[in-house]
């Protein structure tokens, strides 16, 4: 799809990262650029053989080339490449690819066709465009901790949903500006922040807040809005979270799972508000039948009913879950198994591509672009 496509990325950490990669994924040729001790992310850890997870994670297919913007023969080069590219995606702090003579507004000016992506904590203007953004502070800011956790204290969601939604966002940019360049000739400047792209997926409870009578309160493995969807008990102690989404799961549930029609004829559990207006007593009448029976036998009869539900796992479980996709990928010191890219059936005829060491590709791509 993006084969004749050159990615230039000065990036690290997980956002910018995270976008090339899907591009990588798509086909597109990415370099990377780092600094002379490399992406920190490749610091972050050393679970894969030595490797960081995070690095092996995002950067199999790309290139690496490690360039100094501050030496005046790196910053040539880095304009040659830039010349012959397509996409600049870069996530410094704000204004110091400017500083560099690197800024969207000048190389837009030298290079109409190439298409900018700056990414950064809070955008490139406002009263905290200079504060430092890393995943959790962002998740405190916008508002995402207080709204996730157990009742009783907020928490952190459990993988980097900020750096990861501003690299989805970032991804999808870059493709609209170069369908629209096909079109018009030109590229465009876009930007792209982690505190706009968490803001924006908290739009559901910023509504509720600003519109309604509050913000969702914490309810652990429950739903705010809708009941029953949650979590209960099996008798083997496994745990099974179950989502009623219409009138007709709930008499099926009622009918068919818990063969206590009786509660579906409840007043009080009439409708959907009612049920979340009475969700306590609800969940402990689902919970004393759901404690009858072990696991296996609850996804049987929920399965009969077409009820909708899932296993409560934790990350062995993920591993050896049958609907798993994994890709092996080559990393400096052995290959690694990984989730597949959720946007399958890019990748496969060319093959993934290895994770590069540091400055793996420097001799060749300077020789290329001398």
């Amino acid at each position: 799809m993006l084969e004749d496509i050159l990615v230039v990325s000065l990036e690290q950490a997980v956002a910018a990262p995270y976008c090339t990669q899907r591009l990588v994924d798509a086909g597109a040729r990415v370099i990377k650029v780092e600094r002379a001790e490399g992406d920190l992310a490749r610091g972050y850890d050393e679970v894969v053989h030595g490797e960081s997870a995070y690095f092996v994670w995002l950067n199999h297919g790309k290139e690496s080339i490690v360039i100094d913007i501050k030496n005046p023969a790196d910053k040539g080069l880095l304009a040659s490449i830039l010349a012959k590219a397509d996409v600049f995606v870069q996530n410094l702090a704000p204004g110091a690819a400017a500083r560099a003579g690197f800024g969207s507004e000048e190389l837009r000016v030298r290079h109409p066709r190439l298409i900018t992506c700056d990414i950064s904590g809070y955008g490139e203007s406002g009263p905290c465009r200079d504060m430092k953004a890393y995943d959790l502070l962002i998740q405190c800011e916008t508002g995402l901790a207080s709204i996730t956790g157990s009742p009783e204290a907020p928490g952190r969601v459990g993988v980097s949903v900020a750096d990861i939604a501003c690299g989805m966002n970032a991804y999808t940019g870059i493709l609209q500006a170069l369908y629209d360049r096909r079109e018009s000739g030109t590229g465009k400047s876009i930007a792209i922040s982690l505190f706009d792209s968490l803001a924006e997926w908290m739009a559901v409870p910023l509504l509720h807040h600003d519109y309604g009578d509050a913000a969702p309160v914490r309810v652990g493995l429950r739903h705010p809005s809708i009941a029953p969807y949650g979590a209960f008990s099996c008798r083997d102690e496994r745990r099974i979270v179950i989502a009623i989404q219409n009138e007709r799961e709930w008499r099926r549930l009622c009918d068919e799972v818990l063969e206590a029609p009786e509660i579906g004829r409840d007043p009080d559990y009439a409708r959907n508000s009612l049920r979340v207006l009475n969700r306590n007593p609800l969940d402990a009448r689902i919970a004393s039948i759901f404690a009858q029976f072990d696991l296996d036998d609850l996804i049987a009869r929920l399965r009969s009913a077409a009820i909708a539900y899932g296993s409560v796992n934790d990350v062995g479980q993920l591993s050896t879950h049958a609907q798993l996709r994994r890709i092996t990928v080559g990393t400096p010191t052995g290959p690694a198994d990984i989730p597949g890219s959720p946007v399958a059936g890019f990748r496969q005829a060319q093959g993934y591509g290895d994770v590069p060491a540091l400055d793996s590709h420097g001799a060749s791509i300077r020789k290329e672009f001398a």
